[in-house]
């Protein structure tokens, strides 16, 4: 019967195409699952051999706890280097963006709510 390895519902296209190259080098057979037209399913990809299961996820959670720490790793030199943006030095840097972002929020709220106040007789 088949094993569900990686659901790909939020799962970036270069980390699915490492994980892929990862089952082949180690020779572990799989298929994939396609999307759905509607993104009810996301796709998946799938063992075919659930006697490897173990082996494969564990293979995928040494790739993935490698992906965290290179993820983090990046960040942390990204801050390092100021690259890293909060909201007050993104404010700092692009006010006019930043407040036109805070008005449409704003008036989509307003809109959202003006409804309300307009019923409430």
């Amino acid at each position: 019967m088949p094993t569900l390895l990686l659901n790909l519902r939020q799962t970036p296209d270069d980390e699915a195409d490492e994980v892929r190259e990862l089952l082949q080098v180690n020779a572990i057979d799989f298929f994939e699952t396609p999307a759905s037209r509607f993104g009810i399913s996301a796709g998946a990809i799938w063992l075919a051999d659930e006697t490897r299961a173990d082996e494969a996820l564990n293979l995928l959670a040494r790739y993935q706890a490698q992906r965290r720490e290179t993820a983090r790793a990046a960040y942390a030199q990204a801050r390092a280097e100021g690259r890293a943006m909060g909201f007050w030095r993104q404010l700092r840097r692009e006010p006019v963006r930043v407040v036109a972002a805070l008005i449409v929020i704003a008036v989509l709220i307003a809109l959202t709510a003006l409804p309300y106040f307009l019923l409430r007789d």
